[in-house]
């Protein structure tokens, strides 16, 4: 019922070709939502990412490497002149995807790109979150953290076996699952300087399949769980009840189905034949993404998350119903 296997061999077929290695050396991540990367991290998501050619995998590094901003820039000086501020340096959500994708595939990233683990536990906010806004770690008299830079850097940490865990790395993801838990896996910000997120949370309840490098309740949940699994935490009812209880009304067979479309609005940069990168520009799909992230169809991958959650609620006695 779920065969995605002409649309899988074409975009593997893509990847392993001359054109989608140009698009690699000329950027990591742009544009969205067809370049090389969204295939790979497309393939990762559906759990194929052993599909990805090595070639290209190497070039991806390769590139990454020759990233001219190895920080993230919060004060004017950080950015030297002459770089791209939007292409010049990686964000929190980027390399927490990168992090993922690559060392699913078999890369030790830590060895290949000794520069991004440590990134994640350098820009945490005080309340456990990250924000990709450079401007938020200027703000003084709040803490305007974000769900959406937050989330794959807390994932991506998680990847380490608590045996390789430092300290820092440690208590990083134990504040990481704090937060998530304080915003009820659904919460917006109650800051000034981030109330546009309780504009976007409202959606995050409604499942979204691929998620990117976006969020919604259930892979905030998913990674809540993997945290409580890997340092025998119990979770709190409470702190999943609203989300859990949604999930198990609205989709009571289990099947659970793609609602929203993480992508829908958002534009890209593309490069023209000369060269120059230009902004705000119309992305484009490729067939594979448009296949699974079709609205009204069950997801297999988002339900295969949902009857995990529920697997850990059973096992570990969570009745979030009697709450």
């Amino acid at each position: 019922m779920y065969s995605y296997d002409n649309e899988i061999q074409e975009s593997v077929r893509y990847l392993g070709s001359d054109k989608a290695l140009e698009c690699v050396k000329a950027d990591a991540y742009w544009p969205k939502w067809d370049s090389p990367w969204w295939h790979m991290l497309l393939l990762y998501e559906m759990g194929l990412v052993k599909h990805v050619p090595e070639k290209i995998v190497g070039q991806y590094i390769a590139t990454l490497n020759q990233i001219p901003l190895k920080i993230f820039p919060i004060l004017p000086s950080d950015m030297p002149e002459g770089i791209d501020p939007y292409r010049g340096s990686p964000c929190h959500c980027q390399l927490g995807n990168v992090y993922q994708v690559l060392a699913a595939w078999g890369v030790d990233v830590d060895a290949e790109l000794p520069w991004i683990r440590p990134w994640f536990l350098r820009y945490q906010m005080a309340d456990g979150g990250l924000n990709c806004d450079n401007d938020a770690y200027l703000v003084k008299d709040e803490v305007p953290s974000s769900m959406v830079g937050t989330i794959a850097a807390f994932e991506a940490v998680l990847l380490y076996t608590p045996r390789s865990w430092t300290s820092e790395e440690k208590a990083f993801i134990d504040k990481g699952a704090q937060f998530l838990m304080e915003r009820q896996l659904m919460l917006g910000s109650q800051t000034i300087y981030n109330a546009a997120e309780l504009i976007s949370a409202k959606k995050w309840i409604l499942p979204s399949f691929p998620r990117f490098y976006l969020y919604d309740s259930l892979r905030g949940l998913s990674a809540l769980i993997h945290w409580a699994n890997k340092t025998n935490y119990t979770l709190p009812p409470q702190s999943i009840r609203a989300v859990a209880t949604f999930y198990d009304e609205r989709y009571p067979n289990g099947q659970v189905i793609n609602e929203r479309h993480s992508y829908d609005g958002v534009g890209t940069i593309l490069q023209s034949p000369t060269g120059e990168w230009i902004r705000r520009q119309p992305a484009t799909l490729f067939p594979l993404l448009e296949r699974v992230s079709t609205l009204g169809e069950e997801s297999p991958f988002l339900s295969r998350q949902w009857a995990d959650a529920n697997s850990f609620f059973s096992s570990n006695k969570i009745d979030f119903k009697k709450i």
